[in-house]
């Protein structure tokens, strides 16, 4: 197995068929699975899951966590039973398309040492209200945690395999792709960007960007995280 893509999905059964139906159309090789994480979904997820995987079989696995414990939680636990060499996540609400994906593995494809290298996508196409917060998040990450991080909760990722088997104590929430990135950048992982279209919600709200309130608990969340994480690296 060449790519595994985790894709994390709570209360996304509306998405879901076109989900599925997208990266049928997109994937025409043999050597690439995606794993649908229900996260706890209390929707009719798993009912609507059990129907369709048997219709996708040729690329599709299913995991299932039966209580949501985090966004960050779910794809750890793809990540844990992926087959593939190089390895990632994206979002399951068709905000970034399916191709995003096969994009990433043409580029690692293409490098000469795809070990060491991490690629994720720099979204364009987003509302201005958004780009400003992104923007502000981006400068306090930069600045507090000494590495510059910018949209750092672009999709997809993708990485080696090995480059996960060495993660210590990940985050279980939305800070886990600053985990992500910022690992990788202390293990002078190169980082490849390249942009990604930032589509609208076709079904259903957001599962946190649904208001400037949870806007500012995500801020204080990821900032949280931040403080944790660079004493972690202070006390080796």
């Amino acid at each position: 197995m060449k790519l595994s893509i985790v894709v994390p999905c709570y209360n996304e059964v509306e998405n879901i068929p076109e989900l599925l139906a997208a990266y049928a159309r997109v994937i025409v090789r043999n050597d690439i699975e995606i794993i649908l994480v229900d996260n706890g979904s209390t929707d009719t997820t798993k009912l609507l899951l059990e129907q369709l995987s048997p219709q996708y079989i040729h690329f599709l696995r299913v995991v299932t966590v039966p209580v949501n414990q985090g966004y960050g939680f779910g794809i750890i636990e793809g990540l844990k039973v992926a087959k593939g060499e190089f390895i990632g996540w994206t979002h399951g609400d068709l905000q970034t398309p399916p191709e995003d994906v096969l994009s990433a593995l043409r580029i690692i494809e293409a490098k000469g040492d795809p070990v060491s290298v991490f690629v994720k996508g720099r979204r364009y196409g987003r509302p201005l209200f958004d780009l400003f917060f992104t923007w502000g998040m981006s400068v306090f990450e930069t600045i507090y945690m000494g590495e510059v991080l910018y949209d750092v909760n672009a999709q997809p990722n993708v990485f080696h395999r090995s480059f996960f088997q060495k993660w210590t104590n990940p985050p279980h929430d939305f800070a886990l792709d600053l985990y992500a990135l910022y690992t990788a950048k202390k293990q002078n992982i190169e980082i490849v960007r390249y942009q990604v279209p930032f589509l609208k919600r076709l079904h259903g709200e957001s599962k946190w960007n649904t208001s400037f309130s949870a806007k500012w608990k995500f801020i204080k969340r990821t900032i949280s995280f931040s403080v944790v994480l660079k004493k972690r690296l202070r006390s080796k």
